[in-house]
């Protein structure tokens, strides 16, 4: 395993050798089981001229597989040393496949204004269980995950769903300046992921002319506490401010305990 990067300074990594083929092939079979058995939450990501982009949420306890790699592989391990926490919870999975021919770009976005959830201790890990083409791969701006905070919208309208319009900023023009907004980016192999901060801005290129299958997991830190909104957030969690207050540890069965620090 190497880590390529510095997730305290640049706010993402690439981590080399991250899982074993066998691992890697649960995932695989994970995601297939996933696309089999699709979910309520599931949407596509696409335009309808466009290919498939077919994405999935919170599968983990209908998925036997799913939850196999979540609690037997390194995910969570390395997770936990990278945002130094002394424990990582699971927050959610998330599939993203895109089929050949998909020319949809996934816009340059934060995760963590999507989310009901909030604090610095987190990791979102993208894990592809096929070969990953620089071309293809996920685009992240280094030291973007220490703010502000921009405005979230759908992917495909450009719509402010959560947080209302001039209440956040907007997104910069990414690649008007490369100075001030520096692109890492790698291609990847199977059994490589990368693991970047909820707030780092990302995208990706809308060419594909391979196959790409995706399990990325979002991990928990010590900080991170419960942020109940108005709207519903993506993913949703129904009534969960019913069982844990604003700002409660998310010390709940939908986000177990994974991994502590001996």
């Amino acid at each position: 395993m190497k880590i390529e990067g510095d997730y305290q300074r640049d706010g993402a990594v690439c981590v080399r050798g991250a899982f074993s083929p066998e691992e890697i092939d649960l995932a695989r079979d994970a995601i297939e089981a996933n696309l089999v058995s699709l979910s309520p939450l599931a949407q596509r990501a696409s335009a309808t001229d466009d290919g498939a982009f077919v994405e999935d949420f919170c599968s983990w306890q209908r998925i036997p597989e799913m939850e196999r790699f979540i609690r037997s592989s390194p995910a969570a391990a390395i997770a936990g040393e990278l945002m130094g926490s002394q424990a990582v919870r699971l927050y959610h999975d998330h599939v993203l496949v895109r089929e050949p021919g998909t020319r949809q770009r996934t816009p340059w976005h934060q995760d963590l204004p999507y989310y009901n959830v909030e604090g610095r201790q987190n990791v979102s890990m993208w894990i592809p269980v096929d070969p990953v083409s620089s071309e293809s791969t996920l685009e992240l701006v280094a030291e973007s995950h220490r703010g502000p905070w921009y405005m979230p919208r759908t992917f495909l309208d450009e719509q402010a769903k959560w947080f209302a319009e001039g209440s956040l900023a907007e997104l910069p023009d990414i690649g008007a300046d490369p100075d001030a907004y520096p692109v890492l980016s790698w291609g990847l192999e199977p059994g490589d992921a990368v693991c970047f901060n909820m707030l780092t801005l990302h995208g990706a290129s809308g060419t594909t002319d391979a196959r790409r299958r995706v399990l990325s997991l979002r991990f928990l830190g010590d900080d991170m506490v419960h942020a109940p909104r108005d709207w519903v957030t993506s993913p949703p969690f129904p009534g969960l401010e019913e069982a844990l207050p604003s700002g409660a540890p998310m010390d709940h069965p939908l986000f177990p305990v994974l991994w502590e620090r001996m």
